[in-house]
């Protein structure tokens, strides 16, 4: 009986987390102004940024860039800078949102063509 009890307790918890679906209200993203915080040796180095639908403008050490931007749909995008320095900035990122928040979300991020993604979480201070 007990055996019973432990599978009945088992298949139900299976059959609860299998529908958990992450948020993403990726549409609450699309524009408005952003930072980024990532690790730079042992220095946390903060980029701001502005996106329209189709731009991005990025402020990081005080210097601006700008990127175009072509949606793939709701959740996904690819960024490529407008006025590249090096060969290495002519290269196109696919960005992809995994998970929002009310005013964060999760990405993964990729340089189009290669399969090394990178994690990263963005705050959303503006609309």
């Amino acid at each position: 009986m007990n055996y019973m009890r432990i599978v009945s307790v088992l298949c139900t918890l299976f059959f609860m987390l299998s529908c958990y679906q992450p948020e993403r209200n990726c549409e609450n993203f699309r524009t408005g102004t952003f930072t980024f915080e990532a690790m730079v040796g042992t220095e946390i180095l903060t980029t701001t940024f502005e996106r329209s639908d189709s731009l991005e403008i990025d402020y990081f050490r005080g210097k601006a860039d700008t990127s175009s931007i072509r949606w793939i749909n709701a959740c996904e995008y690819i960024v490529k800078k407008r006025h590249p320095k090096n060969r290495s900035e002519e290269k196109a990122i696919h960005m992809k949102i995994l998970t929002t928040k009310a005013d964060t979300y999760v990405f993964e991020y990729n340089i189009v063509g290669e399969t090394k993604k990178q994690k990263g979480t963005v705050l959303k201070v503006k609309d």
